[in-house]
């Protein structure tokens, strides 16, 4: 047997495309169905699908953006395309779409040197390291000057401007998709597994045993905390009271600056070299703003620039089958609902959504005037927040822990439906500040 010759056999795995989920969940809940349409079409379904298959109708707008950006025609090649994903995609060491995407740069014809780190790849996409680094961890510092640089340097190595925005919102959609992958504890696909280089970087702590732990105190504290976010909401919906816009902008800054009681542990590991051959300025990651807000970004309000108003129409300019599909998958993503919460069912669950959604929207700076912040505060528990602002900005420190705690009577599809939201907010956050520099460089 193979024990006996000495190999190492690994440890058992979760099995299944989760470290969180168990597979009979996933199963259940209605990815069924969708697999099964995916199986036949494909042969297999890949671990992504599979979770976000939990939610059919986001999965179908999922794929078509994410086909769109891959595989139709487009001002970058294909292969370039996929090279961009990876350098996006190491910023957060996620090995899952590094690993997919050098596989998927090869099969369009990619140089296989490039492989061997950014410095083989050609200037015009070295120079897009910046940019890279400012969307994935601080995207409130692009500014004109940033645009300006990669469309006006010297011959060889200019981007066009149609060229830069699909570089945008492939480093973006890259960014959001490894928050995805973390959040949701996605693991290797069997493929992947053959390369170790790559393996220490995933989750590995399964969750059956976890669940089988639960004991019945556990589950009616859980029971109780259910409730309480039940009445929390009502309340929220009910209260009419008006707030001065001074009030308003103290909340927003309330909420912001107490997002940073939650210190993410900061000691810099040591990138593995599957990741930092692709990386530039490794230790350049989120920022807190300090409480004294010194590094605090300049809040961007929302009626200032806005995805509706401004972020749109100018994507629909450069990029307009791009600028529909993002606009779709928001609005899908944002009236997703089955009406239930836990064991509840017939629950308007709006008010709850949107706490989310501003949530992390006020993380990266942006404010909604008309919206009372106090309102995140009443209705995101503290670990859920812990467990959003992870996500949302260190994904690469997300722990089975932390998703275990948050919402702990909730479903797994409800707990994949807060990443859901979670990844596309943080995409249309980077998306307005990128956009809104480009409008600057052109005006």
């Amino acid at each position: 047997s193979q024990e006996e010759a000495g190999v190492d056999l690994p440890q058992a795995l979760p099995s299944g495309p989760s470290a969180f989920v168990p597979i009979e969940e996933i199963l259940e809940e209605g990815a069924a169905q969708v697999m099964s349409e995916d199986l036949l079409s494909e042969g297999r379904v890949d671990h992504i699908k599979m979770m976000m298959g939990l939610h059919p109708t986001y999965l179908t707008c999922f794929l078509q953006t994410q086909n769109a950006l891959l595989q139709l025609d487009g001002p970058l090649p294909l292969s370039w395309r996929h090279f961009i994903i990876i350098l996006a995609s190491a910023r957060h060491q996620c090995s899952y779409l590094v690993q997919h995407h050098s596989s998927a740069f090869l099969l369009a014809g990619g140089d296989k040197s490039w492989l061997r780190g950014l410095h083989c790849a050609p200037p015009k996409i070295q120079h897009l390291q910046m940019l890279n680094k400012l969307l994935a961890h601080r995207p409130w510092i692009i500014t004109q000057e940033h645009i300006q640089e990669l469309v006006c340097p010297g011959a060889e190595a200019r981007w066009s401007l149609a060229e830069l925005i699909q570089a945008i919102v492939l480093m973006s959609h890259a960014h959001s998709l490894a928050s995805f992958v973390w959040g949701c504890g996605i693991l290797p696909e069997p493929e992947q597994l053959g390369d170790q280089s790559l393996n220490l970087c995933s989750p590995t702590e399964s969750c059956s045993a976890r669940d089988k732990s639960r004991n019945q105190q556990e589950w009616s504290e859980a029971v109780n905390e259910v409730k309480l976010l039940m009445e929390k909401m009502m309340m929220v919906q009910q209260q009419g009271e008006e707030f001065t816009q001074e009030e308003m902008v103290t909340r927003f800054e309330r909420e912001r600056t107490e997002s940073l009681l939650e210190p993410a542990d900061v000691q810099r590991c040591v990138l593995p070299d599957c990741f930092s051959r692709f990386v530039v300025d490794a230790d350049f990651t989120y920022q807190d703003f300090s409480p004294r807000g010194v590094q605090a970004p300049p809040t961007m309000r929302a009626q200032d620039y806005s995805w509706e108003d401004h972020g749109f129409s100018l994507m629909n300019r450069l990029y307009g089958e791009m600028a529909q599909l993002l606009d779709e998958k928001f609005q899908v993503v944002c009236a997703l609902t089955y009406h239930t919460m836990a064991m509840h069912s017939h629950v308007d669950t709006s008010t709850l959504r949107k706490a989310i959604w501003n949530y992390i929207h006020c993380i990266y700076g942006i404010r909604y005037d008309d919206y009372n912040y106090g309102d995140v505060n009443q209705l995101l528990e503290r670990s859920l927040k812990v467990y959003v602002k992870t996500v949302a900005c260190h994904p690469e420190k997300t722990t089975t822990r932390m998703y275990f705690s948050f919402w702990r009577q909730f479903r797994h599809s409800e707990k994949v439906h807060v990443n859901l939201l979670l990844m596309e907010a943080r995409l249309q956050a980077a998306l307005l500040y990128a956009l809104r520099a480009i409008t600057h460089y052109m005006t």
